[in-house]
């Protein structure tokens, strides 16, 4: 299948628009790029759903925020999608992916909780997986005072954060000391699973399709504190010893992404576990495309697919 033509389109702009790669810029002057960005792919995303601005406790004082979104019309106990956005654990923060989180808030009639972890290069792996955890460990401790069911939930995000959840979703199977909760799902969109590695599809699209090759080598650097550290399967989960009997997925891929082979490999380690897994391969998207509804309606699709294995999950 041909890159969607609405992509296509928006690529050569953004090509156009662009002098430097975000991995040629300085830390600041990306996230900067990726603030503009957010901006101009912003889309008129559900506008009745509540969101209230709250906070949890790491492990070492540190304040994390949180935001807790709820359809305008819904009954208590509301099943939970904890959401952890995407941006190579240095970019991204709880506005930039503000509006995937009203779409699967009203769609799937559920709060969503997303959580603004700490990013790199300030803050090495693991405090990112740390912080997500912790907020888990505040709802699993506030759920009933704020109407949630913690018996429902679901650990989501995309790319990276995709990464986090199925991290901490595999920590709730076999290490259950570290998640204060276990998930009866796990959505996961374009996830990094092997950064050990270079896959052919990090060659085949290492450039021209919004997320490059280089890019992603720029995350990593900034992220880990050795090298050795994408061996850790909490850095790189397709490494990890043991998958078996973690909460079944969803797993949601772009065709047009360096990622999609080890998104494509991961899927195939959780099969070959007996773990559930459905894949939504989005043939002619790229990275990043739960971003991209103001860019092509292929987008609308994929959210009700999404949403569809949501519904189901939660008992609906």
């Amino acid at each position: 299948m041909p890159l969607n033509a609405d992509i296509d389109a928006f690529l050569d702009l953004a090509d156009r628009a662009t002098t430097r790669p975000l991995h040629q810029l300085p830390v600041a002057d990306a996230r900067a790029v990726f603030a503009t960005t957010t901006e101009q792919l912003r889309w008129p995303a559900p506008a009745g759903v509540q969101a209230e601005a709250l906070s949890c406790i790491a492990r070492d004082g540190y304040e994390v925020g949180l935001r807790l979104y709820r359809p305008a019309h819904s009954d208590s106990p509301l099943p939970v999608l904890v959401f952890l956005h995407g941006g190579g654990f240095v970019l991204g923060d709880l506005n930039s992916h503000d509006g995937v989180c009203r779409e699967f808030a009203q769609r799937a009639g559920c709060a969503v909780l997303a959580v603004d972890y700490r990013l790199a290069p300030e803050h090495k792996f693991p405090t990112a997986l740390h912080d997500a955890a912790d907020a888990l460990a505040w709802l699993a401790e506030h759920a009933a005072a704020h109407g949630l069911d913690k018996q429902r939930v679901v650990f989501g995000g995309d790319s990276v954060g995709a990464t986090l959840a199925t991290v901490l979703a595999t920590q709730a199977e076999h290490e259950p000391a570290a998640v204060a909760l276990k998930p009866v799902g796990q959505l996961l969109c374009y996830p990094v699973t092997d950064a050990s590695r270079i896959s052919e599809s990090m060659t085949l699209f290492a450039e021209g399709y919004l997320l490059e090759s280089e890019t992603l080598e720029w995350f990593y650097q900034h992220y880990q504190r050795t090298a050795e550290d994408r061996h850790d399967p909490r850095f790189s989960p397709l490494l990890a010893r043991r998958l078996k009997g973690i909460a079944p997925a969803c797993m949601a891929i772009a065709g047009f992404d360096p990622l999609v082979d080890e998104g494509r490999a991961y899927a195939q380690r959780l099969r070959d576990e007996g773990v559930a897994v459905e894949v939504l391969e989005c043939e002619g998207l790229t990275h990043d495309f739960l971003r991209m509804g103001a860019v092509t309606p292929e987008v609308d699709g994929v959210y009700r697919r999404l949403v569809d294995w949501l519904v189901v999950r939660f008992g609906g």
